[in-house]
């Protein structure tokens, strides 16, 4: 061996020939010389390193840092973690059209002019919400954010201290509220606020709007109140107000033939808006089960008022987005919920996922006990879905291991043992889902 150890490490070229990747060379050559500088201080400090195992090593975590398709075994189904819905293959394949090629994003085909953006999108939630006209931006913070921009901008907006929401993100909505420009009005307490309240504040505050919001993900129980949005809409209308409702998760209709039972707490844009609400908004990829998106519907006038503003232009989504909304809305128009995976998942019976678990209980040793599934992100809290799961009793160590594995497998620990929840796994990964258990234990 030389005297000068350094002088042993191999060459950038010959670790960059033995690692195993399809990413681009200019990238592995990149991570080599940074694995090489490492092994560099590290044979200062008179430790051994194998360069070319921490150099794979360190390729696979770029690998993996990319987006990655996972199995999602944990019970949430909508996991923001993973991405909350999956789109449909009907809402993929519409998009994928568009993205690849030229469409009619901004162009009037009968007239071979410039078209307004996602009038066939503001038709179909037309259908099915009973609004006069719709807006689509980017995600519902920006729907909440360009609203208060527009109706709000330097006037007063008074909402409840029980609707004063915090979600993952840091998203606070008071925070939201001050970038809009619009001035926050805190009336009533955490759990009780009364019409009263919004009525003192609308006399002494030159206000913008009315704002309720639905705090999707905590529920507030036991000495409550809350004023009702027909009293909030009598109101508005008494100050010539817009009274705007941010319902969040964005279930369209709870007077539908096959919404379940468990899912009536969540308010329904439909219902709201005849219960008269002037702009409600809601995510696309929650209870919709669409594309991320921030969707308003509402009166002609305000969503008029809410299209010309600046904001607009910043938060607006593109024609792919535009094409899994019209393809998740079609489902619903069709009265076929189960075209959509979120809600196929949400429905599927008991009974089913009980022969599937079994299954993979013949293959992988656990045993098939009675739990709970959840909605996730923000939605529906509080609300189990009764699932059957296989627990592997002592085997919280397969975690780890289970999202190192290809594909990777999110499963949840509980009191030390691994439990895997099938509810938001398709049926045709369930092999592949069995493969990897078997491997990992």
């Amino acid at each position: 061996m030389s005297d000068n150890p350094f002088r042993d490490l191999p060459s950038v070229d010959s670790v960059v020939n033995q690692v195993e990747t399809a990413l681009p060379r200019a990238v592995v050559v990149v991570t080599v010389r940074g694995v090489i500088e490492e092994a560099r201080a590290a044979m200062a400090r008179g430790e051994t390193f194998d360069v070319s195992t921490e150099a794979q090593a360190a390729v696979r975590r770029i690998e993996r840092s990319g987006a990655t398709s996972v199995l999602n075994a944990s019970g949430v189904l909508l996991h923001t973690n993973l991405g909350r819905a999956p789109w449909s293959l009907e809402a993929a394949q519409r998009a994928l059209g568009v993205a690849t090629g030229y469409s009619n994003t901004e162009l009037d085909l009968s007239t071979g002019s410039r078209g307004s953006r996602g009038v066939q999108v503001a038709n179909l939630l037309s259908q099915l919400t009973g609004a006069e006209d719709a807006l689509v931006v980017n995600n519902n913070a920006a729907a909440l954010l360009l609203t208060l921009a527009a109706t709000s901008s330097g006037l007063a907006v008074p909402v409840s201290r029980g609707e004063l929401i915090e979600i993952g993100g840091s998203y606070r909505l008071p925070d939201v509220m001050t970038v809009s420009g619009a001035q926050l009005v805190e009336v009533g307490t955490t759990n009780r606020t009364k019409i009263g309240d919004y009525q003192t504040a609308a006399q002494v505050h030159g206000c913008g709007a009315i704002l309720k919001v639905h705090p999707s993900n905590y529920r507030v129980e036991g000495f409550t109140e809350e004023a009702s949005l027909e009293q909030l809409a009598s109101l508005a209308s008494e100050r010539s107000l817009p009274l705007i409702f941010d319902v969040g998760s964005g279930l369209l209709d709870s007077d539908a033939s096959w919404v379940p039972a468990w899912i009536l707490s969540e308010p329904a844009v439909r219902q709201s808006l005849a219960a008269g609400a002037d702009i409600v908004m809601f995510s696309g990829d929650k209870l919709l089960g669409g594309p991320q998106a921030g969707v308003i519907v509402g009166s002609a006038v305000q969503i008029a008022r809410l299209r010309s503003h600046p904001l607009t232009r910043a938060l607006r989504v593109d024609g792919s987005v535009y094409a899994g909304l019209e393809a998740t809305l079609e489902a619903y128009l069709a009265g076929d919920p189960e075209r959509i995976p979120f809600w196929r998942q949400a429905l599927t019976r008991y009974e089913t996922l009980e022969d599937r678990v079994s299954r993979l209980a013949s293959v992988v040793t656990g045993t098939v006990v009675p739990a709970s599934s959840m909605v996730g992100a923000g939605s529906a809290a509080g609300v189990e879905i009764p699932t059957p799961v296989l627990r592997i009793e002592g085997r919280q160590d397969m975690f780890e291991p289970l999202l190192d594995a290809d594909p990777p497998v999110l499963a949840r620990r509980d009191a030390g043992d691994l439990v895997v929840d099938l509810r938001a796994v398709d049926p045709e990964d369930d092999n592949r889902l069995a493969a990897v258990l078997a491997a990992c234990l």
